[in-house]
């Protein structure tokens, strides 16, 4: 959308293109608190945002805590230590907030020259994950790499490079982008390689919001609209393809249309999530008095925390977070639209690229949490246990904030 201006409809390398395109940059004005006469007025950074953002993994932190006790004091694995999940989770958020403490002081000029290289060092993590005796297999996938200490999860950090690496490869190929040869054709090479790999872990939900990722960036840099239909159509048969030639894809599929024709089978998750959502009505049963987190539900601390909060906290607890996700995601748009205004391609790319990530990824996991699509492995991203989620989300919104900082640093007069 960038290059959508009726006087440049293609060069998003060229700055008056950047001024009327759809996004409706508007220059100072908004949440950034004042205009070309009132510099003085705009503040050091987004309160707002951090506070949202902080509340979410706050909340996080409870709802993990709540929805795992009972499984942790009951396993073996965890010792029987009810705060198992807790103390990791803890941990997780504090290495997190460290880590993007340290990426916030990174430029964004440093950013986009790291692009490519940590593009490619995901890549071949995805690549090592896949080696017998370096992934460590779970459940039939193999997803993690073991480092003594922790585990990692190459997909979640491959989110964040496809971010920075689309952003980065639109902005270079500006001017190719109404050539599917020389701007489209090797974004889509790349990304089908990365696609392959995934598949090859099995994570189809990684692989879906990746593809969503790059299409998205590509699209609001200035994809031809007709290709931009067309892949939609190629990647809404490619994913059909996936499913009817893969048993299990097909398994969910059926669970998922209707869970209560094998509720104890293919249906057991969704159906206790539904279960869960019934339970909950319009203010919840309390915090911690769930009964489907008491091995009933499986993953209530990771995929299905949503069903938690919808037993303890109700409607208005959902609705809360919606809320909070909602004015993350469209800040994160609004922030992106202003670095438009003020000229700054990759960072307005990267913003708006990690408004599609979350965005896509919420909204898939409170799809499968609702009924409303198949069950897939995705987490719902700043709450659900997961230490690589939590340490690439944490980093994303640092690089979020970072952007910000810079318009604002730029709207006072100041160097960045």
């Amino acid at each position: 959308m960038f290059s959508r201006s009726k006087r440049n409809a293609g060069a998003l390398g060229a700055p008056r293109a950047w001024h009327g395109g759809m996004l409706g940059a508007s220059g100072g004005n908004g949440a950034y608190g004042g205009n070309g006469g009132g510099r003085a007025e705009v503040a050091e950074y987004d309160a707002g945002t951090l506070w949202v953002a902080l509340a979410l993994l706050v909340m996080g932190l409870v709802m993990v805590y709540s929805a795992s006790i009972a499984t942790a004091e009951a396993s073996r694995f965890t010792g029987y230590q009810p705060t198992y999940f807790l103390t990791r989770h803890a941990l997780f958020l504090a290495f997190g907030m460290t880590m993007a403490m340290l990426a916030f002081q990174v430029p964004m000029r440093a950013w986009q020259q790291l692009a490519p290289w940590l593009f490619m060092l995901g890549g071949v993590l995805l690549v090592l994950v896949l080696i017998p005796g370096i992934g460590r297999e779970v459940n039939g996938a193999r997803r993690w790499i073991s480092l003594v200490v922790i585990t990692l999860q190459p997909s979640e950090f491959m989110k964040l490079a496809a971010v920075m690496y689309a952003a980065d490869y639109t902005v270079r190929k500006s001017a190719l982008m109404h050539s599917f040869r020389r701007g489209l054709l090797p974004m889509l090479s790349v990304m089908l390689v990365v696609g392959w790999l995934l598949l090859r872990e099995p994570d189809f939900g990684a692989f879906v919001v990746i593809t969503c990722i790059a299409i998205g960036i590509l699209f609001l840099g200035g994809m031809n609209a007709r290709w931009f239909a067309g892949l939609i159509v190629l990647l809404g048969a490619g994913f059909a393809l996936l499913v009817l030639t893969s048993p299990y894809r097909m398994q969910r599929i059926f669970g998922f249309m209707d869970p209560w024709a094998d509720a104890y089978g293919k249906g057991y998750q969704l159906s206790h999530a539904l279960i869960a959502f019934g339970r909950g009505e319009w203010f919840g049963v309390g915090l911690g008095a769930s009964v489907e987190k008491l091995f009933y539900l499986p993953e209530a601390h990771t995929d299905f925390l949503l069903a938690v909060i919808a037993e303890e906290l109700g409607l208005a607890g959902v609705i809360v977070v919606l809320i909070l996700f909602t004015w993350l995601i469209l800040r994160a748009f609004a922030i992106g639209r202003q670095a438009v205004a003020l000229e700054r391609p990759f960072s307005a790319l990267t913003a708006q690229g990690i408004a599609v990530w979350l965005g896509v990824q919420t909204l898939i996991n409170m799809g499968v949490n609702m009924g409303v699509l198949p069950t897939k492995g995705l987490t719902l991203p700043l709450m659900s246990f997961g230490g690589s989620g939590i340490l690439a989300n944490c980093i994303a919104l640092a690089i979020l904030m970072r952007i910000d900082y810079e318009n604002r640093a730029m709207m006072r007069g100041q160097p960045v």
